[in-house]
């Protein structure tokens, strides 16, 4: 009996270690985000950067916002999320080459 309580408080203690690596994360990838929201406000607000720089910071940042979410927030970086990762990369995929193939019957 006493093992079973062992092995219980084993298990409790590295479900508990986890949950905080975890949170970790999750507090420091808000930060992070937060950091580039006000990095993408600043930009815009101020003239520190030329003008035809501006669109392609915010993109940038926002690409990186979007990374943050999916991996730390949507928990894709987790196991057992293979599929829905397969469905959304490919579905940036499908949207990447659409935006591409309109931009070029649009400027050719």
């Amino acid at each position: 009996m006493a093992d079973h309580t062992n092995s219980t408080k084993g298990s409790m203690d590295f479900e508990k270690s986890a949950h905080k690596e975890e949170m970790k994360q999750q507090v420091i990838s808000f930060a992070m985000m937060i950091a580039f929201t006000i990095a993408a406000f600043a930009v815009v607000v101020t003239d520190a950067i030329d003008r035809y720089f501006v669109i392609p910071t915010i993109l940038l940042l926002a690409v990186v916002q979007v990374i943050f979410q999916l991996y730390y927030f949507m928990h894709m970086k987790n196991r057992g999320h293979n599929m829905p990762a397969l469905m959304l990369y490919g579905g940036v995929g499908v949207a990447v080459l659409t935006i591409i193939t309109f931009t070029t019957i649009i400027w050719w």
